[in-house]
């Protein structure tokens, strides 16, 4: 992806094979404040380190910050510039790993954005800045944090295409748990419930199934369940 002012090296976030005091980092090219395209850009002086206070410079989306190489400053204010440091994956989209084991690698914006996230608590909804806690893809029976991009769409039982459009506390699934979503539609976005707690289940006819019926449950994630229909 070759950046659009001529001036910065196209690179790649998974190499971060930018010249020596430089790193690779995601960027909006295009103006429509998303990131879309890969650079190489300075890393400051004394930079900022993981968990750290930083600085995205001139923008969320300008690909340039206060972080040290192979992080990247993350939720971001518009207002302040302010956010903090995450680590970017590293590895390769085969295989990607993270700088802390217990981290999950996420892929965003079409491969560009690579960033280590903590598990997280479909329940408790507990990811930093307002993200989604969603199922992993990745890691069968998991759950990791990715970008909110459900806007004013995304509520309990609105069609979905993608696994990041629905509010916090549901997930994009299969139409078939919910006579209220649309049969036609990808994906319908589902309440997350806690199966040791009374039925709160919006739905018609819905109850609180364990999301580990077939697998055991990871420590802490005993009480997470999918409201469904029971012989969904």
């Amino acid at each position: 992806m070759v950046p659009d002012d001529g001036t910065s090296k196209a690179c790649d976030v998974w190499a971060q094979d930018c010249p020596e005091g430089q790193k690779c980092m995601p960027y909006s090219g295009d103006g429509d404040n998303a990131w879309e395209s890969l650079k190489c850009v300075d890393v400051v002086p004394n930079p900022d380190g993981f968990g750290e206070p930083c600085k995205a410079i001139g923008g969320p989306v300008s690909g340039e910050d206060t972080c040290d190489k192979g992080l990247m400053c993350w939720d971001v204010d518009v207002d302040t510039g302010e956010g903090v440091c995450v680590f970017q994956c590293t590895g390769n989209p085969e295989s990607p790993s993270c700088p802390d084991p217990t981290f999950t690698c996420n892929f965003a914006a079409d491969g560009v954005l690579t960033l280590c996230f903590p598990p997280c608590d479909p329940l408790a909804q507990d990811c930093p800045g307002g993200d989604l806690c969603i199922p992993n893809p990745m890691v069968l029976g998991s759950f990791l944090c990715v970008l909110d991009a459900s806007g004013d769409e995304g509520q309990a039982f609105d069609g979905c295409e993608f696994a990041n459009v629905c509010d916090p506390g549901l997930s994009c699934l299969d139409p078939g748990l919910a006579v209220e979503c649309d049969p036609m539609s990808t994906g319908c976005c589902v309440p997350f419930c806690d199966i040791s707690a009374p039925n709160t289940c919006p739905g018609q006819g819905q109850e609180c199934i364990s999301w580990y019926e077939d697998i055991p449950a990871p420590p802490g994630l005993e009480n997470v369940g999918i409201c469904s229909l029971p012989d969904a």
